[in-house]
């Protein structure tokens, strides 16, 4: 039986990888890619930011070699001061995936620009833009079709009759968004009692890109973001609460996460000399409806961060899966320190 069940899966996989209205190429920690949430956040709070992302799924289903494996890196920064007047943000981002024993992949390689205008002391709001290509590629030489049996044996030399007509698609791809952000403290934040609040939305494909290996006309639909997240300490204490939700909307996929993580802030970073490094952990989980439950852990220290998750699906694949998703890793550095340069503000800090 668990045999079958991993034949219907890997059959709905590649289904779903060939079918131009599947979702976007998507992680977990949502918050720490902010390249494919809102290019409005492109050098909001960094100097200079590096991500790196990586993400393994469905590897128990089928195996390491042929799991959906994701892999981002990117880079983001800006100029201009962040307490007064204007900035402009810039970044670069790519993200590939593979899956299965077609190869299917996506590599997407982006530029975006922002422009961040400060309202007052603790509102400011952004909006930016992105360029990018969208190449796809496909290899029928590992897949066997029902046309290759004779007598039920597999014969490689008969030909599948499934050729698509392109092995690689390449077409371009544009996107933007707006994005607001609240903060209110004016004290460092060893009193404990900073508080901040952002919220936006975004489009990806303006473009409608061509997706589809085969001669039909079947294009990547347009998707929409709508996100807000939050952080509010408790106050006078080391902890605060950061709520957050997500809400994805392309052709007739939806996608809706909320989430919660309790931080605590292990050490301060000193006023005046930065000897003493900030560092904080966070723990706790998200949500996406009806797929899975994605608890999550982060660590930061200083210019540093690390995190993890992990899917525990929840949907009508549990009989195949057995819950077991995805690990997802991040990796992040920015050349500010981790309250941002001088003051420890909340309105000013870079990481956390």
């Amino acid at each position: 039986m668990k045999t079958i069940y991993r034949i219907v899966f890997t059959g709905m996989i590649m289904l779903l990888a060939s079918n131009a209205k599947s979702q976007d190429i998507h992680f977990s920690q949502y918050l720490e890619t902010p390249t494919t949430l809102n290019p409005a956040l492109f050098g909001l709070n960094y100097d200079t930011r590096i991500l790196a992302n990586y993400r393994n799924q469905w590897s128990y289903v089928t195996s390491a070699s042929k799991a959906y494996q994701t892999y981002g890196i990117s880079y983001d920064g800006g100029t201009g001061k962040k307490l007064r007047g204007k900035r402009i943000g810039w970044g670069l981002n790519i993200v590939r995936d593979v899956a299965g024993d077609s190869k299917m992949s996506s590599l997407l390689p982006s530029l975006g620009f922002s422009y961040i205008g400060r309202i007052n002391r603790h509102t400011k709001a952004s909006a930016g833009f992105q360029f990018g290509l969208n190449y796809r590629t496909v290899s029928t030489s590992n897949l066997r079709w029902g046309a290759q049996y004779r007598n039920y044996e597999y014969d490689a030399s008969l030909p599948n009759g499934e050729q698509p007509a392109h092995s690689s698609v390449l077409s371009t791809d544009f996107g933007g968004g707006v994005h607001y952000s609240y903060s209110q403290s004016e004290r460092y934040i060893s009193s404990k009692d900073g508080s901040k609040f952002d919220c936006g939305m975004a489009a990806y494909h303006f473009s409608v890109p061509k997706s589809s290996f085969f001669t039909t006309t079947e294009k990547i639909k347009t998707r929409y973001v709508f996100y807000t997240t939050g952080e509010f300490f408790v106050p006078k204490m080391r902890i605060a609460l950061d709520p957050s939700i997500i809400f994805n909307l392309q052709g007739k996929s939806r996608e809706f996460i909320t989430g919660l993580m309790f931080k605590y802030v292990i050490t301060d970073e000193s006023k005046f000399t930065s000897i003493k490094k900030p560092s904080a952990i966070s723990f706790g989980a998200s949500y996406r409806y009806k797929d899975a439950i994605i608890p999550a852990l982060l660590w930061q220290y200083d210019k540093y961060a690390i995190g993890f998750a992990y899917d525990v699906n929840v949907s009508q694949l549990t009989p195949a899966s057995k819950l077991k998703g995805g690990l997802e890793i991040m990796l992040r550095y920015n050349a500010s320190s981790g309250y941002g340069r001088n003051l420890g503000r909340t309105d000013t800090k870079a990481s956390y």
